[in-house]
């Protein structure tokens, strides 16, 4: 019995881990946003200076926009993140070129020196219209 729970735990640690990785679903506000486009494959990384534009859609979502055409949605690692409210802005200091998963980002006050802290990014999912 113990050398059979032991095969059924190392055939279910593949799919437990993938549970992980799978991002949460969407919020309705966030898929309100994305109607009309198509979710393409994610990608750990995106380079910064294809980026015009960032907004917060709320706690699960982040827009990267690109182009009127392409989009990068990055929910944030876990799924969610508390800091992230549409009316705050998003600060990135990065080493290299890319804005990738697992990076950082600060969350700050719009218009006032305050900083909340900090969330971390999950993989940059291109929806295109």
């Amino acid at each position: 019995m113990g050398r059979a729970r032991h095969l059924l735990l190392l055939l279910a640690l593949p799919l437990l881990m993938a549970a992980e990785d799978a991002p949460a679903p969407l919020s309705d506000k966030a898929k309100g946003e994305l109607a009309g486009r198509i979710a393409g494959e994610p990608l750990s990384c995106v380079p910064i200076r294809a980026l015009r534009s960032t907004r917060i859609v709320d706690e699960s979502a982040i827009i990267y926009k690109v182009s009127s055409r392409l989009w990068y949605v990055n929910q944030p690692d876990r799924g969610h993140c508390a800091l992230l409210r549409p009316n705050r802005v998003i600060v990135t200091r990065t080493q290299s070129s890319q804005l990738c998963a697992n990076d950082l980002v600060m969350i700050a006050e719009q218009n006032a020196p305050v900083t909340y802290g900090a969330c971390g990014l999950g993989s940059f999912v291109p929806y295109t219209r």
